[in-house]
């Protein structure tokens, strides 16, 4: 298997984000797996697009690169999105984990586990012992699973707009 090189990324890199973003959308829609992106490509949603670019500005955003070519993303920032406002704070300082997703041709490559791993380092860094996501938990488990897999264990549950189930998973450092 190739070298994992894992980069900050910068406004430049907001086409390979929203890319990888399809990508994953794109492989849900081929998997029958509608339920948490719908079939709409990310990049032609507005609100996504708009929701990376302000993450990324609140925090920093990684790419992780297989041959230079961007396998994997995601964004740390300091908080949850304002969609989680409803669940009671952590009472500590914590660093959030937004946008996880890969370009699917790299798919069992491990780009997701070593950004997972690189968030981690980077909040060790910070002095944060807590390290927390949210994601899709209907369907068949997987993606929670996947989480869980990576070291996080199960928080709160939550359900937002149009019934969608999320799950918020948190990992001591």
């Amino acid at each position: 298997m190739e070298t994992i090189r894992i980069r900050e990324c910068g406004a430049d890199d907001v086409p390979a984000i929203l890319g990888m973003l399809d990508s994953s959308a794109e492989w849900l829609v081929a998997q029958g797996r509608t339920e948490q992106w719908g079939t709409k490509p990310l990049s032609q949603k507005p609100k996504v697009v708009e929701s990376v670019v302000r993450y990324m500005g609140e925090g920093a955003a990684y790419l992780a690169e297989i041959g230079g070519v961007p396998a994997a993303t995601l964004t740390l920032t300091d908080a949850p999105g304002a969609y989680l406002s409803h669940l009671p704070p952590p009472g500590e300082p914590e660093r959030y984990i937004h946008w996880l997703a890969s370009d699917r041709r790299f798919k069992g490559h491990g780009a997701g586990s070593a950004l997972l791993a690189h968030a981690a380092e980077e909040t060790r860094r910070a002095g944060v012992s807590l390290l927390r996501v949210d994601c899709y938990a209907g369907a068949d488990g997987k993606l929670v699973r996947y989480y869980e897999s990576n070291g996080f264990v199960r928080t709160d549950t939550y359900t937002a707009t149009n019934n969608w189930p999320g799950q918020v998973l948190a990992r001591r450092l």
